[in-house]
């Protein structure tokens, strides 16, 4: 099939990339131009295409600003022969220090909505939306997807008008509307300053780490297992609508960062309740994912503990 990828070169996007591309799908990966992530993205195309597993070329990259995705329309590569599946995970200011800035975020809705247009136009079928649990807010209840949504952030209220519009428009277009709330995602490829990351950098050399109380419930899902799920979803392997998309193993986070600081040989020291909550607030997350389970089959394939040791290896091979 012919996917376009938004947001291609992100973290995740890169991970999706390579998941639909060992599948044998041809890719279009919308980046934005002069992306730092180009190139890292183009060597997922050359890894899959040495398999032998993907079409050739199996991944075709375009420099598009999430603002002008109904040009893509005019491009011989994609006006030819259309495409199949859209995925849709661009976004502006998805960091933590953007999320409560109004402007910005808003902006997102309409790429979102323009992205669905697109994608009716050039004959997709099925158009997923990468959402967020920060549209359930704070809440000390299981996040299953029925649950109403109490936003804090701006960038949460934003990924929930979305999931409210883009629905609608994707049913005028014809197609099926996927939204996939993803749950924290972590593995190679993370930002620096990622909780995980900083964790491993900070004990691999022995220094300490800061942290508030980091009581509250919490769930990783190493980034191979979230664009699997992704991934499936996106393939017609089970209907639209809501997904949550997180792992099988939820517990304190001071348990997941005491793991870390146990197979980091134990260095350094964690330093508890030292930091203020961020802006959203102190967040627990207890996902449910029968759904997931249910449309697609899914199940947790990387342990924390293997994604861990994973990442100390890249780390230390740096």
């Amino acid at each position: 099939m012919r996917v376009v990828v938004t947001g291609a070169s992100s973290f995740i996007g890169k991970a999706a990339v390579r998941e639909l591309l060992a599948e044998g799908h041809q890719v279009f990966g919308i980046i934005r131009p002069g992306s730092k992530g180009e190139e890292g993205l183009r060597a997922v195309g050359r890894e899959i295409e040495n398999t032998g597993k993907a079409e050739m070329p199996g991944l075709c990259i375009i420099p598009c600003e999430l603002a002008r995705l109904e040009d893509l329309i005019c491009l011989p590569q994609m006006s030819r022969e259309g495409a199949d599946l859209w995925l849709h995970l661009g976004w502006d200011g998805a960091g933590s220090a953007n999320r409560q800035d109004p402007e910005l975020q808003a902006r997102n809705i309409g790429y979102a909505l323009e992205a669905v247009r697109t994608a009716g136009r050039l004959g997709c079928r099925r158009f997923l939306f990468t959402g967020s649990q920060a549209e359930y807010g704070i809440t000390d209840q299981v996040m299953g997807e029925d649950l109403e949504c109490h936003p804090v952030s701006e960038y949460g209220k934003d990924k929930v008008k979305v999931c409210q519009m883009a629905g609608p428009e994707a049913e005028r277009w014809g197609m099926e509307y996927i939204h996939a709330r993803i749950f924290s995602i972590y593995g190679p490829g993370d930002h620096p300053w990622s909780l995980v990351s900083a964790c491993i950098a900070a004990f691999l050399e022995g220094r300490d780490m800061e942290f508030g109380d980091c009581t509250q419930q919490w769930n990783f899902l190493h980034v191979k297992d979230g664009a699997r799920a992704l991934v499936s979803l996106l393939l017609a392997k089970g209907p639209g609508g809501v997904y949550n998309v997180a792992g099988e193993d939820t517990r304190p986070l001071r348990d997941y960062i005491e793991e870390i600081h146990r197979l980091c040989g134990g260095k350094g020291r964690c330093l508890y309740g030292r930091r203020p909550p961020n802006a959203e607030g102190v967040v627990s997350l207890r996902p449910d994912i029968g759904k997931l389970k249910e449309a697609v089959g899914f199940s947790q394939e990387i342990s924390f503990e293997q994604g861990i040791r994973g990442l100390i290896q890249e780390f230390q091979q740096e």
